[in-house]
């Protein structure tokens, strides 16, 4: 049951009130709590995905950054490179307010959950690409401009194989389907999602030739929601780590087993003087340091790996591999 205060007890904690003095008494934390900085939250941060999450997302964009870049060197004939700068999430008014005019905005659609995202590039940089696809330099020194009806036919086989190989690394965590829809050269006319939702927005840097130009994709967070419950790291990792990494090796075993290999067989070692080995003559007999019924080494590369027994097979000169060192049984494995 409450306690009831006496008349006395309630005009005290009034009189209390008035002077400013009860509440010291009452909460002794009260003058600590004002000599700290109070910063006032705010309930509209746009934090929906973790720290785990972001770096799961920046490492299936770093990928997609070299599997553009080796495309883009295969296809401009010229130094190129794709690197992530920040995956950031903000709101998607912030993010319309960063786009420069004009600008060219791809938008594109990912088929899973039926939402649009964009794919930014700035105007310099499809203006060189469309230079050096057509033989000219790989650099733009004029100023931003809209883009062509016939630029933006020669850009659209770009677009879809970057959307290709976004696609593809997007494969790490998720199935998503991603179609180019349309070009916009004004960031207010996209439309991908109100301006108070939260979007992720990864920058790159490409470089092309010796020049600098920006990147962004923008996805609508609500786009991704059944993702996001797959972003985690340890995820990731073991799916990125150990069985790509054993894909890999076994490739790459394939890949040279057809490769051909000089073995050396050291049949002895001896030492001379240098006027002994300057009085030899034909006939003269050399005494190594190995028995004739003992094992000889074998040589891969300069390296040892093998031992085995000389004789004849099929009337030539053999040797009989009797053991290996744990170098082969590795590379066996």
């Amino acid at each position: 049951m409450a306690e009831i205060l006496s008349q006395q007890e309630i005009d005290s904690l009034l009189s209390g009130m008035n002077t400013g003095n009860q509440d010291e008494q009452q909460n002794p934390l009260a003058s600590t709590i004002q000599d700290k900085e109070v910063r006032v939250f705010d309930f509209r941060l746009p934090h929906r995905l973790s720290k785990n999450q972001l770096r799961t997302l920046q490492a299936v964009h770093e990928n997609f950054g070299e599997s553009l870049g080796s495309f883009l060197v295969s296809r401009l004939q010229t130094n190129a490179s794709v690197n992530v700068l920040s995956v950031d999430q903000i709101f998607y008014s912030e993010y319309i307010l960063s786009v420069p005019s004009p600008s060219a905005l791809y938008v594109f659609r990912i088929k899973e959950s039926d939402a649009l995202a964009i794919f930014e590039l700035s105007p310099e940089l499809v203006l060189a690409m469309v230079a050096r696809l057509l033989g000219g330099p790989a650099e733009y020194t004029g100023k931003p401009r809209l883009i062509t009806r016939i630029e933006q036919s020669i850009m659209k086989g770009m677009i879809d194989r970057a959307l290709e190989n976004l696609q593809k690394a997007w494969k790490m965590i998720s199935p998503l389907t991603f179609r180019y829809e349309r070009l916009e050269a004004e960031g207010e006319f996209a439309q991908i999602a109100p301006a108070s939702e939260i979007v992720l927005v990864v920058s790159f840097e490409v470089t092309v030739a010796e020049k600098k130009y920006p990147m962004n994709i923008c996805f609508p967070t609500f786009a991704l929601d059944d993702v996001l419950q797959k972003l985690n790291m340890q995820h990731f990792s073991g799916m990125g780590n150990a069985s790509h990494d054993k894909e890999s090796s076994k490739s790459i075993l394939r890949s040279i087993e057809d490769t051909s290999m000089t073995i050396t067989g050291v049949l002895g070692n001896t030492m001379i003087t240098l006027s002994e080995l300057l009085g030899l003559e034909p006939g003269d007999v050399l005494r190594t340091n190995i028995p004739a019924h003992s094992e000889v080494e074998l040589k891969i590369g300069g390296k040892s790996g093998l031992w085995g027994r000389p004789g004849v097979s099929n009337s030539r000169t053999a040797i009989k591999i009797t053991r290996t060192e744990n170098t082969i049984e590795k590379l066996k494995e």
